[in-house]
C-alpha cells in the first residue's frame, strides 16, 4: 500500500512539474516598445508542432480590430481567435522553424522561443538571421 501511494504521489509531482516546464497553456504579452500588456495567447500543441492564438485582447478599444494588413486567409479577419504562432517544433530547450504573425502589421516573421524560468517566455520574431528581429517577454496566466 506505500508502495502505491509513493508511486501515485511522484506521479502526480511528475505531471505538474512538467506542466510549469512547457510553453503549453496561457500566455500574457507585453509590447516590447511601450511595455504594457496587450493581449492574452493560448500556446498549444497539435501534430508535434507549437501553436498560439489570440484569445483575448487586454485593451477594450481593440477588442473588435480585425487584422486589416493581413494577407491572405487572415485578411479583415478577427484578431481574437486568430493563430498567430504556427509550426514551432522542439529543439533542446528552445522552440523554433515556425512563423510568427504580428497582427499589428500583417507581417509574419521567423519565430523562435524558450522558457526562462517556468513562467516567463522570450519570444522573437526576426526576418533572415536571428540576431535582427524584436524581443518580448510573454508571462505565464495562471488559473
Amino acid at each position: 500500500m506505500k508502495n502505491i501511494i509513493t508511486i501515485a504521489v511522484l506521479l502526480l509531482s511528475t505531471i505538474f512539474y512538467s506542466q510549469n516546464h512547457t510553453v503549453i497553456g496561457k500566455w500574457k504579452t507585453i509590447d516590447d516598445e511601450t511595455g504594457k500588456a496587450k493581449s492574452i495567447i493560448e500556446i498549444y500543441e497539435k501534430s508535434g508542432k507549437i501553436y498560439g492564438r489570440v484569445v483575448e485582447i487586454l485593451d477594450e478599444e481593440h477588442r473588435k480590430d480585425l487584422c486589416t494588413n493581413c494577407e491572405n486567409e487572415d485578411r479583415n479577419k478577427p484578431i481574437i481567435g486568430m493563430t498567430i504562432i504556427k509550426g514551432l517544433s522542439k529543439n533542446g530547450k528552445e522552440y523554433d522553424s515556425g512563423k510568427i504573425l504580428d497582427p499589428k502589421n500583417g507581417k509574419i516573421y521567423k519565430c523562435m522561443m524558450s522558457l526562462e524560468g517556468n513562467d516567463k517566455l522570450k519570444v522573437r520574431g526576426y526576418i533572415g538571421f536571428a540576431l535582427i528581429g524584436r524581443t518580448q517577454y510573454w508571462y505565464r496566466v495562471k488559473g
